[in-house]
């Protein structure tokens, strides 16, 4: 299908829970021509419900039960923000975010999930955890089981289905060891099941050694124990509440209808304003209420898509229809579970078995994605596929010319004339003589590797100021020049809006100005600025001296995991989604408070950008007539980086880097090897200086948030690299 269609409306996914992860993967099979998806989450990663409970046990890993929503919007073409939503504004059609601007929408759907924390009790926000949201708390139950206290003492507030499931398997992770108490407020466990699962689970708790308490009302919750209204203190280390499900308190403020802080919705999962759509757990069902199950957001996903749909295209909406009961597999601790359903129960291995494969069937579908077919005609001229390439083309500063096709292109420019230019190209910026020193003056623009506009803007403006930073000047005035993809007019202004918002706070924060540019409209998002910047004297890669050691300030790989983003890799045992977000993490780290410190002791410098790190590294040994030894175990990576280089994942920029470099970097190949060749966009800063000077701003460097490394020493001899 055709992507160029110019967009015309925005749809907002609010949140990653099961519904909305499947009207992604089915908006992938079918888009709608001129509509942008945006998914908007606080994390990169999103637990599925059912196989929490297994996790917790030890019988999943944690990226079994995460569905990856950076790879999974990558396949449906959307967009991601990782941040948390904290209101709609209804009027203006916009989203309020925690951590930047607001964001509009045309049409919003909501799929939030629910909490289980309560906040009315003592030091529940200091000691407490809840069993909803998941991501947090099964990252907290791992560190828990990390700490192998000799008799670890948990309580489980809240013994319905889901506290009587997580307090089964904590035992069972427990092992034996300790004490699960499990509370319960009303009078009875289990109020909500049929008679005989109820009898059944009693019996798994019995068997496990949980401590059943009914009638018993938390009052505070403290270190080491949970205080009862009846005066009782239970030990604890580990206190969960699951004790039934709050809506989040900004449902309430938004102006739709809502019951108990949950939005009523209509057979159409439309709530009370027409725009905004609701599923999963956060959603009250008006017509038909039903309790708090992920088998309804399961199955609410296809006529949600069919009518979030409809609404932007005015086609006709469809109606939800839940079912009035549902098979309810309950897991016992180990490899055993309970059914219920119309009150008959069943208890068994082979219950989880079956369940085991329900889930893995689920989660499959967020495992594979079908691969995207090459936009090659069937009748092209000679030679066009290998132009192509094997892979998409990257983005950011893996869309450069190769170091060897730039140099033959720029062998017939002629060298400056003008008296003032003290150097033009081949460093990493022009240097001009004036009256108090010098200037320095650099171009650069990034071909966009996300659809986030604000995030490209501000990586963008990060990546051209490297250069300034890089050769010790303090940033002065920037140009921008912005093409924009096909959007209406309306969305064109939007789009440009937030870029220049964004570029505006990192220039300012720089000390610079934004006096001016230029903008287009395109076949896609670019973003770049001009900048110029002023110093005493400019840090040049021709001063290093040998015993110097160099200094890398943040980790390399990033072209490597944006490559793998491309491309939905999937990694074993690690989910790409986190990789990705931590990459964009390091690229939005700005190099300015580093080069404030490394600039008064660096004899060169340079940033680590599109030549990955031995081809910058090579520029400063030409220029200094040096060689240099890296230690391999030294230089810092980023996340998935070296296990994707293992896999074979690479920026389609990488075989130019390499064969650039062809004879120059000694050391068998090996994954770190390689990515040495790996283009890094808003990379770090690579410094030469004296030993001295370096240990004593390793630790400064760290307390900004760098993750800096000495990583190697240069020598006398043939400009050469020695991998060690």
């Amino acid at each position: 299908m055709r992507n160029d269609y110019p967009i015309v409306k925005d749809l907002v996914l609010i949140g990653g829970g099961h519904a909305h992860a499947l009207v992604l993967r089915m908006w992938a099979m079918q888009p709608l021509a001129g509509v942008r998806v945006t998914v908007i989450n606080p994390g990169p990663v999103a637990p599925y419900t059912g196989m929490l409970p297994g996790h917790i046990a030890g019988h999943y890993s944690r990226d079994e039960i995460m569905i990856d929503l950076v790879r999974l919007a990558r396949f449906a073409g959307a967009r991601v923000i990782l941040d948390r939503v904290i209101g709609l504004d209804r009027n203006t059609r916009q989203v309020i975010l925690q951590n930047r601007p607001s964001l509009s929408y045309d049409v919003a759907s909501l799929d939030i999930g629910i909490g289980s924390d309560l906040p009315q009790v003592a030091g529940y926000d200091a000691h407490g955890i809840a069993a909803k949201p998941l991501g947090d708390y099964a990252e907290r139950w791992a560190s828990f089981v990390a700490r192998d206290l000799p008799s670890p003492q948990v309580v489980v507030i809240g013994a319905g289905v889901g506290g009587v499931e997580l307090a089964l398997a904590s035992a069972y992770r427990l092992g034996g060891r300790g004490k699960v108490t499990l509370v319960q407020r009303g009078a009875s466990a289990l109020p909500l099941i049929g008679r005989g699962a109820r009898k059944a689970l009693l019996q798994h708790l019995a068997q496990a050694g949980v401590a059943l308490i009914t009638g018993a009302e938390p009052v505070a919750i403290e270190a080491d124990a949970v205080l009862l209204k009846d005066g009782r203190r239970l030990a604890s280390d580990f206190t969960l509440a699951v004790a039934g499900g709050r809506a989040q308190d900004w449902l309430a403020q938004i102006g739709v209808d809502t019951h108990h802080g949950f939005v009523t919705v209509g057979p159409t999962l439309q709530s009370s304003d027409p725009a905004i759509f609701a599923a999963g757990d956060c959603a009250h069902l008006g017509f038909a209420p039903r309790p708090k199950a992920g088998v309804y957001a399961v199955r609410e996903a296809p006529v949600l898509l069919a009518n979030l749909r409809a609404a932007l295209s005015g086609g006709r909406m469809r109606r939800y229809a839940p079912q009035r009961d549902y098979l309810k597999l309950i897991s016992t601790g180990g490899r055993g579970a309970v059914a219920d359903k119309w009150g008959l129960p069943l208890d068994g291995g082979w219950l989880w078995q079956w369940k085991d494969r329900i889930d893995r069937t689920f989660m499959q579908k967020f495992a594979d994605y079908p691969p995207m077919p090459r936009d090659l005609p069937s009748e092209a001229a000679l030679g066009l596929d290998e132009a192509m390439g094997p892979k998409p083309l990257c983005g950011g500063c893996g869309a450069k010319l190769g170091a060897a096709d730039l140099a033959a292109a720029l062998a017939a420019v002629p060298a400056p004339q003008r008296p003032e230019v003290l150097s033009g190209r081949g460093d990493d910026a022009a240097i001009l003589a004036t009256s108090n020193g010098v200037q320095v003056l650099t171009t650069d623009h990034l071909r966009a590797f996300t659809q986030d506009a604000r995030l490209m803007a501000r990586i963008a403006a990060l990546h051209a100021l490297g250069d300034v930073w890089a050769m010790g000047a303090k940033p002065q005035v920037a140009l921008a020049q912005i093409t924009l993809p096909p959007l209406s007019s309306a969305k064109g202004g939007e789009m440009l809006a937030e870029i220049m918002a964004a570029a505006a706070e990192v220039f300012t924060a720089a000390g610079a100005d934004i006096v001016g540019g230029h903008s287009s409209i395109g076949a896609e998002l670019t973003i770049g600025f001009s900048v110029t910047g002023l110093a005493a004297r400019a840090i040049a890669k021709g001063g290093a001296q040998a015993g110097d050691v160099l200094l890398l300030t943040k980790p390399i790989g990033a072209g490597t995991v944006m490559a793998a983003e491309m491309a939905m890799q999937r990694l074993p045992q690690m989910l790409l989604g986190e990789a990705v977000a931590q990459t964009l993490a390091q690229m939005c780290l700005s190099n300015g408070p580093a080069s404030a410190l490394l600039a008064p002791f660096a004899h060169a410098m340079t940033d680590v950008t599109g030549f990955g790190l031995a081809g910058h590294l090579l520029e400063i040994l030409d220029a200094s007539n040096l060689a240099a030894e890296v230690h391999a175990d030294r230089i810092p990576l980023l996340k998935g980086a070296q296990e994707l280089a293992a896999l074979g994942v690479a920026s389609s920029l990488a075989p130019a880097n390499r064969a650039a470099t062809i004879g120059r970097v000694s050391g068998a190949d090996s994954p770190l090897k390689a990515l040495l060749y790996d283009p890094q966009t808003a990379g770090g800063l690579l410094a030469a200086l004296p030993r001295a000077a370096a240990d004593a701003l390793l630790p400064q460097l760290h307390a900004l948030g760098y993750q800096a490394a000495i990583i190697g020493a240069l020598t006398t001899g043939t400009a050469r690299i020695t991998l060690t």
